[in-house]
């Protein structure tokens, strides 16, 4: 069978796929990965093969300075920015289907895969890294907020949100005219697909996100897909001796994104009085700091005493899989959401929004994580419930259950 991932997110985004069509491949299946050019070398690892989408979202996901709010004009311009990559994405993604496939793997932000597959008489499926249904359990990601309304407005708002205007609206009508397809919106057809209830997969373990009563027997928690570790990749012998050298390090790191600047980071460690390793900043080799690219979080997150970040899906996961206490600070999108559940489930102190995020206030939640016990415990508990999680089977069923 031949597997078409339609993957136009970061790092964050296309690394979980790749872990995924990894053990896809395994079990005997043909797996294609589309995707920014960024990532070709991180899909063919996983023996996968790569499909190229045009553009890099990357270049999209670098938020205004730390403690301050992007303005209206800059809002604008990343939104028409947006619906410009999402116009080349779905035409990657059609190239890409073009290639030959028997069914399609759409992530949340491509759902012009679903009029791809439609176009080819192929089964698409949701294969999803966050809950987009809407529910009285949680509010919509696109809020960007931490809060819960309550069952009542959770649900009104989620509703509201999955109709509302969104960045691949034009795109996915555009290819459907293309293709030659009756006219029908990406709201009208989401909600076709939630009346018959087809397949959602997402991959998040109900350990971390309890399944919400509200959801119909289509939408299924597969669990968490890992991003691989090639057998043959080592630490360095400088980041190693790093790390044996004193006290677990803290580490802070905010994924794609240019979120925080080598001084600021240098500065949250010295105030709160720990070692630290960086990621997303060059050129560092202190005493107490060192800077790192591209390291598996599987192996680095163990050995860390706090792990600060985005709390981004993947890299939340990373940290609640390694059972460290988590400070959270989501900038935008699905990351308040995920903050949240790691406040929740006791792993970590309470979010700081990046808006108004300051060296002050990290640090002393920085203190707050590694003083108080009870915040690795917790991650511990839920790391413990991860371990037993086959997040590769619901998947494989839910392609064969699908397969014509």
């Amino acid at each position: 069978m031949r597997v078409l991932m339609v993957a136009p997110g970061t790092r964050g985004d296309v690394a979980p796929m790749a872990g995924l069509g990894s053990q896809l491949t395994r079990a005997g299946f043909d797996v294609s990965i589309a995707a920014n050019s960024t990532y070709e070398t991180l899909v063919t690892d996983a023996g996968c093969g790569f499909r190229l989408l045009p553009g890099d979202m990357g270049n999209l996901v670098t938020p205004a300075p730390a403690g301050q709010k992007a303005s209206v004009s800059v809002l604008r311009q990343y939104m028409r920015d947006l619906g410009d990559y999402m116009q080349q994405a779905a035409e990657g993604t059609l190239a890409a289907a073009q290639n030959g496939v028997d069914v399609i793997l759409a992530n949340s932000v491509s759902p012009y895969a679903f009029d791809v597959a439609e176009a080819f008489n192929v089964p698409a499926i949701g294969a999803y890294l966050q809950p987009m249904e809407p529910s009285t359990d949680y509010a919509p990601m696109a809020l960007g907020m931490t809060r819960n309304f309550g069952p009542f407005v959770n649900k009104l708002l989620g509703t509201a949100f999955a109709r509302a205007k969104a960045p691949y609206d034009a795109p996915s009508a555009v290819l459907r005219r293309e293709l030659g397809l009756p006219k029908k919106s990406r709201s009208a057809a989401e909600r076709q697909r939630r009346k018959v209830r087809e397949t959602i997969l997402h991959g998040f373990s109900s350990a971390v996100v309890p399944r919400p009563h509200d959801w119909h027997p289509g939408l299924i928690t597969a669990g968490y897909w890992w991003p691989m570790i090639q057998p043959e990749w080592t630490p360095s012998a400088e980041l190693t001796d790093f790390i044996a050298d004193g006290p677990a390090p803290v580490f802070i790191g905010f994924g794609s994104s240019d979120a925080l600047d080598v001084d600021f980071m240098i500065d949250t460690a010295r105030k709160a009085g720990v070692r630290a390793i960086l990621q997303g900043v060059e050129g560092v080799n202190e005493a107490n700091a060192l800077s790192i690219g591209a390291v598996p979080h599987s192996w680095l997150f163990p050995q860390m005493a706090a792990v600060v970040h985005h709390a981004g899906a993947g890299t939340a996961a990373a940290g609640l899989r390694a059972g460290v206490p988590t400070v959270s600070v989501p900038i935008f999108t699905d990351q308040p959401f995920w903050a949240r559940r790691i406040t929740e489930l006791g792993a970590g102190p309470a979010a700081i929004p990046y808006n108004s995020l300051s060296v002050e206030k990290l640090s002393e939640s920085i203190g707050q994580a590694i003083s108080n016990p009870e915040y690795r415990t917790k991650a511990q508990t839920v790391s413990l419930k991860l371990a037993d999680e086959d997040s590769t089977q619901p998947v494989i069923e839910a392609l064969r259950a699908h397969a014509k």
